[in-house]
């Protein structure tokens, strides 16, 4: 099986910006750019990117979902990073002209094109370690992708809680950067290794955050229940959109604090669920959870029936089964 976004269209949207302004888009080889060996981002990792996803529907179109709200947290991303300021207009076009360029290679569904836009710091300067980049480059890859968890929907993944360590430093949690990714993975790859845990879900001080890679949700009956917006951790595209749609199915939803000792407790209660939101992993259920050197099951230990439902709602939409109330999709190609 080809691992989730290790294939590649062989050309990428691309600009640069030269301190003073951006270059005009355009469509160049995806296997090539020439960065000065002294780059910003090669040592002090001046990096941001997006992740999102265009969708071929029944009649032949091609849609791209909640693109604006990507380019958004991407523009914030760049800004708190102290990277150029990206045209976001500009940015928009890229994406589009990208996938418009490719329209014909999107998958049938479930499959989707994965769009990874990237913002990269390229000034040659080994001396600027509490300094910005003055120059940088933008490009937009494309990846057609199946499921990011083998199984889809019918996966119940297993977490062990951390308690002791946190995914990046508190202060980057919501920026989208490489190195935030970088500092969860040693941790996560024992883990897997040791524990046969799928995931890392890192609570430090006992207060439940994220995933090295996705946003958690917990599902006690009617009422769904999340860490509260800071800046500690990612504001998942994913997760705003299964809020959403769960208050539109009238369910209570609760972003607050969640402490290991509540999520344990909860998760012990029949029918009670737990899930991983993210544009790869869409909605995956979590069936153990692993504190301590016990194991705890998530209800019955299997794919939650009411996380499926949410997942199901946000695929519809996504595929065009289902009507774009909230206007999150953008259609690209055959419109």
């Amino acid at each position: 099986m080809t691992a989730f976004g290790s294939v590649f269209m062989p050309e990428m949207a691309l600009t640069v910006f030269d301190g003073e302004k951006w270059s005009e888009a355009a469509m160049v080889p995806s296997d090539s750019i020439s960065l000065h060996p002294g780059a910003h981002v090669l040592h002090y990792a001046s990096t941001c990117f997006e992740g999102l996803k265009a969708f071929r529907h029944a009649d032949g179109s091609v849609k791209i979902f909640r693109m604006d709200a990507n380019i958004a947290r991407f523009a914030q991303s760049s800004e708190l990073l102290a990277l150029p300021a990206i045209d976001t207009a500009q940015t928009r076009d890229m994406i589009v002209m990208a996938v418009k360029s490719f329209a014909g290679e999107v998958p049938e569904v479930p499959g989707s094109l994965y769009i990874r836009p990237t913002h990269i710091g390229t000034e040659p300067a080994v001396g600027k370690a509490a300094g910005p980049s003055l120059t940088s480059m933008q490009y937009v890859l494309l990846s057609p992708v199946g499921d990011y968890f083998a199984g889809g929907s019918d996966v119940a993944l297993r977490l062990l809680l951390e308690e002791d360590g946190m995914r990046c430093a508190p202060h980057m949690g919501r920026i989208k950067s490489g190195g935030n990714y970088a500092s969860a993975l040693r941790p996560t790859l024992n883990a897997k290794r040791d524990l046969k845990v799928d995931q890392i879900l890192f609570c430090p001080d006992g207060d439940v955050q994220e995933t090295g890679a996705a946003n958690f949700l917990l599902i006690d009956g009617n009422t769904l229940i999340t860490k509260a917006l800071d800046d500690s951790f990612l504001h998942g595209i994913t997760r705003d959109s299964i809020l959403t749609i769960a208050r539109d199915l009238g369910m209570n939803v609760e972003e607050r604090d969640l402490s290991v000792s509540e999520l344990l407790e909860r998760s012990q209660k029949p029918g009670c669920e737990a899930a991983l939101s993210g544009t790869a992993a869409v909605l995956t259920s979590v069936g153990t959870l692993l504190h301590k050197g016990k194991e705890y099951q998530v209800g019955d230990g299997k794919a939650g029936a009411t996380t499926n439902k949410l997942r199901k709602a946000l695929n519809d939409i996504q595929w065009g089964r289902a009507e774009d109330t909230h206007g999150w999709l953008t259609c690209v190609s055959s419109c």
